[in-house]
């Protein structure tokens, strides 16, 4: 787990304003862009089935939608802060500007865990987030999506909840619904895709072949589990994995010289990305300390979880043989271990790009909601990889025409994007 101390808002406010010195942007627009426009906390009480009332802190940001809704997912997690939340709708912002898709950020949050808490529980808490906020989302002012430990079913859920306030059929209040109830097709793979199609090509940037790489992830929810997938099929070895086990409250990382199959990991996790140690002794996976992923010595690292996975005291434990840093998560990476990682020379995919294929394709989802008209799943990740590469290849060539590093560029070119919008808007 993340250190406690840590503070992800903090986190996203220096990165922008480096970046915002570097634009030479006014005082105004920086003052205005470092900060959400809005956001909402909340209680939800629920009847527990002991038959006790709890009482779940909520929380919702909308950080900006200059350039369309605000988009962003809600997540479940014990240790859920308002700072993560509001970090979290800003990196949005970046995200949805970087890929060129007309929304803004947003994020979502509640305190809980949903390891500890029946599906009637979550339903109650489902359900309650949206009549505390139903007012202040919508498909034409901001639609949330699943993350960290929700899923579609708890999207169904808020959907429904939302169309009896509401009393008609909205489908794109929402994304990461089920196929079949207004969900895409490629969604559930589409944020570990995107991953893939930016790792192909930054490998392809710096000369190495895809087939026969080798990865070492961090993390084994969905992120990591279709990154995976994507990379065996490609040809990629995935030589360690890591995972967070409830049971334990610890976090293990597993090893394995001959890789780690997709299957083997579907067969081996349960709904929360937890690792079955006894499958991963059967398919002769090494138990190994959490924080071993990050001292493989593979080609790629992919910090694919949480936030402050690679920082000041873990970033020179990666081996020489790593030379590429693919970030699916959001934050992985602090200020300080960037300062390292530009020394040793590993190329590194920015998270707000590597990570984009999740919101692209739900912006895919809402268009087809829109036209009550859908996609097949080879349609989707073919415009998912059309627009990841497109992006992929304009931060690359911003990064090369200003001499910075990866992670500067892309800020530079969304920061510009949202920072003309809210100047053509009139807001600054």
């Amino acid at each position: 787990m993340a250190d406690q101390a840590f503070n992800p808002f903090e986190m996203a406010q220096r990165q922008f304003d480096g970046v915002a010195e570097k634009l030479g942007l006014d005082s105004g627009t920086r003052e205005f862009l470092r900060v959400p426009l809005r956001e909402f906390h909340f209680s939800i009480p629920v009847r527990m089935d002991n038959g006790s009332t709890r009482v779940f802190r909520g929380f919702r940001v909308q950080h900006n939608d200059s350039r369309g809704p605000a988009k962003g997912g809600i997540r479940f997690h014990p240790h859920e802060t308002i700072d993560t939340v509001r970090a979290l709708a800003t990196w949005m912002t970046w995200k949805t500007a970087v890929v060129d898709i007309p929304l803004g950020g947003g994020k979502g949050g509640v305190i809980c865990d949903p390891r500890e808490l029946s599906e009637k529980e979550q339903e109650q808490i489902c359900r309650g987030f949206i009549r505390q906020i139903a007012k202040n989302i919508g498909p034409l002012q901001d639609v949330p999506a699943p993350d960290v430990m929700t899923n579609k079913q708890h999207m169904l859920w808020m959907m429904d909840e939302y169309e009896h306030i509401m009393g008609a059929q909205f489908p794109g209040v929402i994304t990461g619904k089920p196929v079949g109830m207004g969900g895409s097709l490629g969604r559930t793979e589409a944020t570990g895709y995107g991953v893939v199609y930016t790792t192909r090509e930054a490998l392809k940037e710096i000369g190495i072949d895809m087939k026969g790489a080798t990865v070492s992830i961090q993390g084994s929810g969905n992120v990591a589990q279709y990154t995976l997938d994507l990379l065996e099929q490609s040809g990629a070895r995935v030589c360690a994995i890591s995972c967070w086990d409830n049971k334990d409250k610890k976090a293990y990382t597993y090893a394995s010289d001959a890789g780690i199959q997709f299957a083997q990991l579907l067969a081996s996790v349960d709904k929360f990305g937890t690792i079955d140690p006894a499958k991963a002794k059967e398919y002769g996976w090494k138990q190994l300390d959490g924080s071993a992923w990050i001292e493989q010595p593979v080609t790629v690292l992919v910090p694919a979880a949480q936030e402050n996975m690679i920082n000041a005291d873990n970033v020179e434990k990666i081996k020489d043989s790593v030379k590429l840093i693919a970030e699916g998560a959001n934050g992985p990476t602090t200020p300080e271990a960037d300062a390292v990682i530009q020394r040793k020379k590993i190329f590194l995919v920015p998270d707000f790009l590597c990570n984009a294929g999740g919101v692209t394709c739900s912006y895919f989802e809402q268009v087809q909601n829109n036209m009550n008209y859908y996609w097949e799943r080879d349609e989707v990740l073919t415009k998912l990889d059309q627009k990841m590469t497109n992006a992929f290849k304009a931060v690359s060539a911003m990064a090369k025409e200003r001499n910075v590093y990866m992670r500067d560029a892309a800020y530079m070119i969304s920061i510009k994007r949202v920072a003309d919008a809210c100047r053509l808007r009139g807001w600054v």
